[in-house]
């Protein structure tokens, strides 16, 4: 299906969409078995993310949403295409990119601050500055009074915050979030979703974001990519305002703005097309 570019709202201006690509998803294709008698789960998909671009991800279960993100952070080989960083090919997973899971990853033997540390401590940073870094992460994300619990001992809520310290605490230059509050309750993933607003806001994050809320795409996206029903293609993309009102305040005002439920009902009823057509 065609890619085409949504409207972007009056008045409202995006940089990032002025800077090189930070990250490029060119001509993805992946099936999961051999070609033409296994699992076609992408086509011929590219994404570009701009340096300091929140872009969002969205489509019906089974899309392939998940693995652009896994092939983008190269925990997979794409079948055809390349992914390149600052126009040059990835390679394999490394610091430059880190990953959030919906599930928390985290090793439970380990307490708050062994888990964030440990990528800092796999390649090899100073003790200082793993302290340093470590500190700053425990307050950005409310961390302080559970540096030395361990994760049994904290709520789901804690503990995705813990995952996503120990990947901001690497510094990277990409962002990769796979349906990050999708395992929370419904009031943990306002709250995160609202985290996760204002970090961007504050530090400009390149982030490739998948989910399966339209309303989380609508509050947290530069832009939202449309794919459709499996083999996952780029059906439309969507580019929404940045600098707004609406997006500095908590979710449910801003589901209120007479311009996010215009994003949402349009995404929404492109997303209705490919699961009653599956």
């Amino acid at each position: 299906m065609e890619q085409s570019v949504g409207k972007m709202a009056s008045g409202s201006t995006n940089p990032a969409t002025e800077a090189p690509a930070k990250l490029e998803l060119r001509n993805i294709s992946k099936w999961f078995g051999p070609v033409g008698d296994g699992v076609h789960a992408v086509d011929d998909c590219s994404i570009e993310v701009k340096k300091g671009e929140f872009i969002v991800v969205v489509g019906p279960s089974g899309c392939g949403k998940s693995t652009l993100m896994t092939v983008g952070a190269g925990l997979e080989n794409p079948t055809q295409g390349e992914v390149l960083v600052d126009g040059k090919p990835a390679g394999s997973p490394g610091p430059t990119r880190s990953v959030v899971f919906q599930k928390f990853a985290l090793f439970p033997s380990e307490t708050v601050e062994q888990n964030i540390k440990f990528g800092l401590q796999m390649t090899g940073v100073s003790a200082a500055e793993q302290e340093a870094r470590l500190v700053e992460q425990l307050k950005i994300m409310g961390l302080e009074l559970f540096r030395k619990s361990y994760p049994s001992e904290l709520s789901g809520g804690m503990q995705q915050r813990v995952a996503i310290a120990r990947a901001l605490v690497m510094q990277p230059e990409i962002l990769l979030m796979d349906e990050p509050f999708g395992a929370l309750d419904a009031q943990t993933r306002t709250i995160l979703q609202e985290e996760v607003q204002r970090l961007h806001r504050e530090k400009h994050y390149t982030v490739l974001f998948i989910t399966h809320s339209v309303e989380e795409a609508v509050y947290l996206g530069d832009r939202v990519v449309v794919m459709t029903k499996r083999p996952g293609r780029i059906k439309r993309v969507i580019d929404l305002p940045r600098d707004v009102i609406w997006k500095t305040g908590d979710i449910e005002l801003a589901a209120e703005h007479p311009e996010f439920i215009e994003f949402r009902r349009e995404i929404w009823g492109l997303v209705r097309e490919e699961i009653v057509s599956i």
